[in-house]
Order: C-alpha cells, then sequence, then structure tokens
C-alpha cells in the first residue's frame, strides 16, 4: 500500500492555484489483516453540512506550512489524534468542493488502537470502515451531478452499516470520491461499479479530471469578476 500511494504522490503540484485551500486527513489503520478508514460524522451543530460523513480536516490557516499541516492539524482538534501518531505517506490528487475551496487529501497510517476523542462541536461520532468496502460495496448508487461551475460528473453514495454502532452510515459526495480513488490506488483492481478513470491509465486520467474540473471552476470565477 505504501509503495502503490508513493507512486500517486501529487506532492505541492497543485499549491499555487489561486483557490482557497483545505485539506483532509485519510486515516489508513490495519484491523484483523485488513486496511480500514477513519471517518468521522460532522457535528448537527454545526452550520454547513450537519450530521454529514466526512474526513477529519478544514480549511488552511496562516500558520500552517502546507497541506500535510492542515490536515494533521484539523485531526488533532477534531478527534484528538496527535500529529506525531500518524505516518504521512502522501498527498493524492485535490478535489474542489461546494465552496470552491481546493481540497488536498492526505494520505497516513495510524495505530489501530487509537482512541478518539471527538471534539462535540465538530464531530458527533466517529467510525471506520474497511477500505475494499469502496470498490465492493453491499449497498452502493450513483448519479450524474453537475457542479456550481457546470462540470458533470459522477457522484457515488455508499451506505455502510456499523456493526459496533448498530447504525448504518451514508458516505457521498467529495468525501466519497477521495475513499474510491484510495482505493483504487491501493489494491488496483476494478471496482464492481462505473468510474470517471481510466483504470489502465489512473494517474493520467485522474490529473485530466482534475484539471477539467478545476477549468471549469476558473472559467466561472474570470466570467463573475
Amino acid at each position: 500500500a505504501r509503495r502503490r500511494l508513493r507512486e500517486f504522490d501529487v506532492g505541492d503540484k497543485f499549491s499555487r492555484l489561486p483557490l482557497p485551500r483545505a485539506a483532509v486527513l485519510l486515516p489508513l489503520m490495519v484491523r484483523g489483516g485488513r486496511l480500514h478508514l477513519l471517518l468521522t460524522v460532522r457535528s448537527m451543530q454545526l452550520r454547513r453540512w450537519p450530521g454529514e460523513v466526512c474526513f477529519p480536516g478544514g480549511k488552511s490557516e496562516a500558520a500552517d506550512k502546507d497541506d500535510i499541516d492542515t490536515a494533521l492539524r484539523e485531526a488533532k482538534e477534531e478527534v484528538g489524534l496527535q500529529p506525531e501518531r500518524v505516518e504521512v505517506i502522501c498527498r493524492l490528487m485535490p478535489g474542489i468542493d461546494k465552496m470552491n475551496n481546493l481540497v488536498t487529501p492526505v494520505v497516513g497510517f495510524i495505530e489501530d488502537t487509537f482512541q478518539a476523542t471527538p471534539n462535540p462541536d465538530e464531530v458527533s461520532e466517529v467510525f471506520v470502515v474497511p477500505l475494499e468496502y469502496f470498490v465492493k460495496p453491499l449497498s452502493y448508487k450513483s448519479f450524474s451531478y453537475k457542479t456550481p461551475s457546470g462540470y458533470l460528473t459522477r457522484m457515488h453514495c455508499f451506505t455502510y452499516d456499523d456493526q459496533e454502532h448498530k447504525r448504518s452510515f451514508k458516505i457521498w459526495g467529495l468525501t466519497a470520491h477521495f475513499a474510491v480513488f484510495l482505493a483504487l490506488v491501493i489494491f488496483g483492481e476494478r471496482p464492481t461499479f462505473e468510474v470517471d478513470y481510466d483504470l489502465d491509465n489512473l494517474i493520467s486520467s485522474s490529473e485530466n479530471n482534475f484539471i477539467s474540473l478545476y477549468a471549469s471552476v476558473y472559467e466561472r470565477k474570470k466570467s463573475n469578476l
């Protein structure tokens, strides 16, 4: 997994794009010999997207050196994950959220013994999902989605039945997008559903998709000026 991830590391390749910056941490852990991904549920008190599943993360602050700093700081604030307990592996292809923030996913390994202490102002629950679920889901649907900038994309929507919490979690939007891409990178196999990538040329096709998305946002921004 580490070797595959490093092949897809974009570093700071997109850091100079003229969009507000944000970053999320994709925390991987090994449980029972299988890779799992840690996710959070946003507090119902939050103004934006309350109750939605997401990764620890948020907007860049002036004191952050880079996207890695942002992701680690936010993970500490939201779930009590100390930065030194994360083995950062890479930064994957960014996405653009509904607010036109450039969101960089930072991938890191954490110990399976990590006990989250959610900040109730930001996070209501923390749970883990086998990474394989994002290529071989039991409950999945997708629909076409046009971004605010007019870019047409495929929206993934997973329903995961969590035995530990005795409830179902809906994972969709940019969070699902990052989880699917992470699983494709690590497993290198075809998922049981359609994706907007050429799976034989995942690096170049993911970059082409992002450039098309960014171009649609930038044209929109220019036309708004």
